[in-house]
């Protein structure tokens, strides 16, 4: 049996993925040099990775050599819930409420390329969930699953934003999907409801400023210029998605139970007397854990502090 887009469609969906798009497997000029611009910038901040491979960023055939396509999928992590604004309590980004999206995405993953192997022997694949030197957003855009909005997320016409990004990169040829027009149009919600003005134009976020960054990637001590801006935000940031009328129009509850809330906030006070043992054992498998406990209690004595 030959492999087709409605096969893959059908495999992808059966195992709970939202959204599906293929794209031809090419060199990304334009793309790269945007992302060169921006670590110029410094906007990537000390997140020093995004300043290598830029060879494979570019060109997919440097990982997997004979790449014709990349199938782009997408995962819905939406659960309609609200935060508790009680001070007392850090506000966790929508997306860690639950289990960490990459164990269950590479689970899905790697049964989605074995059955398109059992159909079709010479299918070679190799597969990222942002962990990889793969323009993830880009290639998402490039296989029709949505536009890339002024927040730098891309945004779905059918589900909004909030789903997570999976590419396979493969050396089968596909039927590939248009891209999107941009449904963004004139409006700045996300940039004018950014409390720290990370997104310094539309579609370029300095990472220097943006709460996700400071509270899970960055390393040093939050810096003061900050006070009173975080709006009590623990673990990451879903301001400029909150914001954003594509997600108050169309977001659909997610069927994934994994990603049910769990960690939907934290007490600051309990992170702050939170030994490594209860940290471990709390977020064995919660995205949170990435902030490591020293992390997480730099953001409750910040949060605490400019109270």
């Amino acid at each position: 049996m030959k492999l087709s887009n409605d096969i893959v469609i059908h495999f992808a969906k059966e195992l709970g993925f939202d959204l599906v798009g293929f794209s031809k497997a090419e060199l990304l000029n334009d793309e790269i040099q945007n992302l060169k611009d921006w670590v110029e910038k410094k906007y990537h901040a000390k997140m020093d990775y995004m300043n290598k491979n830029f060879d494979k960023r570019f060109n997919v055939n440097n990982i997997l050599p004979n790449a014709r396509s990349v199938i782009s999928l997408g995962l819905n992590y939406y659960y309609e819930d609200v935060h508790n604004e009680d001070k007392n309590f850090g506000k966790v980004s929508r997306y860690a409420w639950g289990k960490d999206y990459h164990l269950i995405m590479w689970e899905k993953l790697e049964i989605l390329e074995n059955q398109l192997k059992s159909i079709e022997p010479n299918f070679e694949s190799k597969s990222y969930v942002d962990t990889g030197p793969v323009m993830d957003k880009v290639w998402a855009v490039k296989s029709g699953l949505g536009w890339q909005g002024k927040h730098s997320n891309v945004i779905s016409k059918e589900i909004g934003s909030w789903f997570f990004i999976a590419n396979i990169i493969t050396n089968y040829d596909f039927d590939y999907n248009d891209i999107v027009k941009d449904y963004c149009g004139t409006c700045t919600a996300c940039i004018d409801a950014c409390p720290t003005e990370a997104i310094v134009q539309p579609y370029v976020v300095d990472a220097n400023k943006c709460i996700s960054y400071l509270t899970i990637e960055n390393k040093e001590e939050i810096d003061n210029q900050f006070k009173g801006k975080f709006e009590n935000w623990i673990f990451g940031c879903d301001i400029c998605q909150d914001v954003c009328p594509w997600n108050k129009k169309f977001s659909l509850q997610s069927n994934i139970e994994e990603f049910k809330p769990i960690n939907k906030e934290l007490v600051l006070t309990e992170i702050l007397e939170m030994d490594e043992f209860e940290f471990k054992k709390r977020f064995e498998t919660s995205p949170i854990k990435r902030a490591k406990l020293k992390g997480l209690k730099r953001n409750a004595e910040f949060l605490l502090a400019n109270e």
